[in-house]
């Protein structure tokens, strides 16, 4: 197959690999800046020779091997979870560490709005454990936790079990802040971490996920 240009629509890059699919670069999608400062933008411009169209493929498949925007890495005190044991692992040995965590979804616009700060967040406090949870990996578990917006936190601490919960966007990041303010404070619990004591995750009906 060859690179050609479907009118109305986009531009069908072929791969250099013949193990990868064509690549379809749509007319909405933003400007590029190819190799040597030179702007594409579909919308109003055509490649104008076989270099450009090369440069072109070149930058398209760079951009879709990048990872997705929940998989950048945030640093060690930030952990994906994939099944209900992990979280139940994960808030068991955190000990008397603050532990924040976001329910999102790949597809939630809020959920990658927000990312950027989380993460910021995260390196900011490094004896915060943040968890991650894919709402989509994990339905049977964020459904037994009452997740039904997201993005939603919970924060979880020591013998002290959940603190609070409640859901947040970008534009009320501020609330993260004042309840890691309130409760990321110097203390000692007497008895083992409670995290989800209250909540039986995994019962019989319940396994796995």
């Amino acid at each position: 197959m060859a690179d050609a240009l479907l009118p109305h629509h986009g531009l069908l890059l072929e791969s250099r690999s013949h193990l990868l699919p064509p690549i379809f670069f749509p007319l909405n999608s933003p400007a590029l800046t190819l190799p040597h400062g030179s702007r594409f933008d579909p919308a109003v411009s055509r490649p104008s020779n076989r270099w450009q169209l090369s440069k072109l493929r070149a930058v398209v498949e760079e951009a879709a091997d990048a990872p997705k925007w929940w998989e950048k890495d945030a640093g060690p005190n930030m952990i994906d979870i994939h099944s209900t044991q992990e979280f139940v692992d994960a808030l068991s040995q955190a000990g008397e560490r603050l532990v924040i965590v976001e329910f999102y979804g790949t597809w939630c616009g809020s959920c990658r709005a927000l990312f950027p700060k989380l993460c910021m967040m995260a390196k900011e406090h490094p004896e915060i454990l943040f968890l991650k949870v894919n709402f989509d990996e994990n339905k049977p578990m964020c459904k037994r936790l009452n997740v039904r917006v997201l993005p939603y936190f919970h924060f979880y601490r020591g013998a002290d079990g959940l603190l609070e919960s409640f859901s947040c966007n970008l534009a009320k990041f501020q609330k993260i802040k004042d309840a890691i303010e309130e409760h990321n404070t110097p203390r000692c619990s007497i008895g083992p971490p409670l995290g989800i004591v209250n909540i039986n995750l995994l019962d019989s009906s319940n396994t796995g996920k």
